[in-house]
């Protein structure tokens, strides 16, 4: 790991000259929101030395040159939403913020494009397009707060996963600031394109160790003309989880298909302060269809319900998909109001392997004693399992939460599954990816870190150690 340099009187008086004094922040009451993301534990929390706003590409890059001149470690950072610490700036120097850049650049409806700056909130992208009568089909659970550069630098997943893919799908390309400081536009609006290394997608879900997107070209599509929400109640987790796969099996291709666990339900209930639909009955499946008729959207949900009944469910209901959808999203707040310390674990597996992985997070949970809190985007294997610190000590909590990940990941790891299915390694996960990941490939991710940022500046630290 390179020696830093601090962060001088006269690094700041350039930085000043870049973007301007209003947008260079030293003051520690305003650097520290900038010390942590939503990983509330303060053991992971680094205060920046300067917090830098820069608004154009150039200035971003003018940044780079400077801090590669100097050698100053360089983080980039959205809206702070993520999970695993990968915005935290653990080796102090230059927080850089894309808050400024925050603007829609293009919206075209006959080629179904957007552009846009990484700045912008993916809630605002979703209206943006919708308000053109078109559909842009990321969907992360924060995407009312997260920006859309984070869901590049996370390949952010979502409740729509299941049918249109994560936020590798959804990009052409993209212009972006390298370690060095160059600006380069990457990819394209093409069907296809086998012009050498798809360094594109190689900077999605990168969490910003190779470059600093400062632009990004979105895939807009028609709005769906008929969409319907079903919500399935099991009376356990088995049926509930076991109905992925027949649906699927079935030629049903949904667009979300999520589970909540009772406890999950009741969690988010206290905390809407808000009856949910068959709270008291058991375990939920939500399940969004789309069609482009009427007749194929009632023929594709008589499916589902007969599908679900057979299954075991005890009712299925045609839900409200405002009060449903909340319910859903409210997931971490509601989990973070029962306990502000938690470890949230973000695992993977093959989507055939959900049974079994959910029968063994119940086994573990009741063998270390934990209380645990389980929300999936069931349809692409993805668990949400928040495992709740509330009143432990400590160091019972900290002996526990080892305990618990060296079982979990074990299984994982059996399953065919991976550490992280959305919210990345960063700074919190990366001692597990050094533990679970091929040497080999880990020695072929610090080849590519190595080539692209010889000074090691940009957001070290994250992922993996650079030997």
């Amino acid at each position: 790991m390179n020696k830093y340099k601090s962060v001088s009187s006269q690094i700041i008086a350039e930085l000043v000259e870049i973007v301007g004094a209003r947008n260079v922040m030293t003051d520690q009451e305003k650097i520290e929101p900038y010390s942590h993301d939503e990983v509330t534990e303060t053991r992971y929390h680094h205060l920046p030395e300067v917090v830098v706003l820069p608004q154009t590409a150039e200035e971003v890059a003018a940044i780079m040159k400077l801090a590669n001149r100097e050698l100053i470690p360089v983080v980039p950072r959205g809206a702070g939403t993520g999970l695993a610490c990968g915005a935290v700036p653990i080796h102090g120097g230059i927080v850089l913020s894309l808050e400024r850049m925050n603007k829609i650049l293009e919206i075209n409806t006959d080629s179904l494009y957007m552009v846009v700056e990484p700045g912008m909130r993916t809630d605002d992208v979703q209206k943006a397009a919708k308000e053109q009568g078109l559909f842009y089909a990321g969907d992360p659970c924060s995407g009312d707060s997260c920006f859309i550069g984070g869901n590049v630098a996370t390949n952010a997943g979502g409740n729509k996963a299941v049918k249109y893919g994560t936020t590798r799908q959804q990009v052409y390309g993209m212009e972006v600031v390298t370690p060095l400081g160059e600006i380069i536009n990457l990819g394209g609006r093409l069907a296809k394109n086998t012009t050498g290394y798809c360094l594109e997608q190689l900077m999605i879900g990168s969490e910003g160790t190779l470059g600093i997107v400062t632009q990004i070209t979105l895939k807009l599509m028609p709005l769906p003309r008929y969409v319907t929400d079903l919500l399935a109640v099991f009376p356990d987790v088995d049926s509930a989880i076991a109905i992925v796969n027949k649906i699927i099996k079935a030629g049903v291709t949904p667009t979300c298909v999520e589970f909540m666990d009772n406890i999950t339900i009741k969690s988010v209930e206290s905390f809407l302060n808000e009856k949910l639909p068959a709270s008291d009955q058991g375990n939920y499946i939500i399940i969004q269809v789309e069609a482009d008729s009427e007749d194929a959207l009632d023929d594709k949900s008589i499916l589902l319900d007969e599908l679900c009944n057979q299954n075991g469910a005890l009712s299925v209901l045609v839900a409200d998909p405002v009060k449903i959808w909340r319910a859903r999203k409210a997931f971490a707040e509601a989990v973070r109001h029962e306990s502000l310390i938690m470890d949230k674990e973000d695992i993977v597996v093959p989507v055939d392997q959900i049974p079994e992985m959910m029968s063994e997070i119940t086994k573990l949970s009741q063998k270390h004693s934990l209380a645990a809190r389980v929300a999936s985007h069931a349809g692409d294997g993805n668990i949400h399992l928040n495992i709740l610190k509330g009143r432990m000590p400590d160091a019972e909590w900290d002996s526990k939460i080892e305990a618990m990940q060296h079982d979990l990941y074990k299984i994982v790891y059996r399953l065919g599954g991976k550490l992280s299915g959305e919210h990345g390694i960063g700074y919190k996960r990366k001692q597990l990816m050094q533990e679970y990941t091929s040497p080999v490939e880990l020695n072929m991710m610090r080849a590519i870190k190595k080539a692209l940022d010889p000074n090691l500046i940009l957001n070290p630290g994250k992922i993996f150690d650079v030997i």
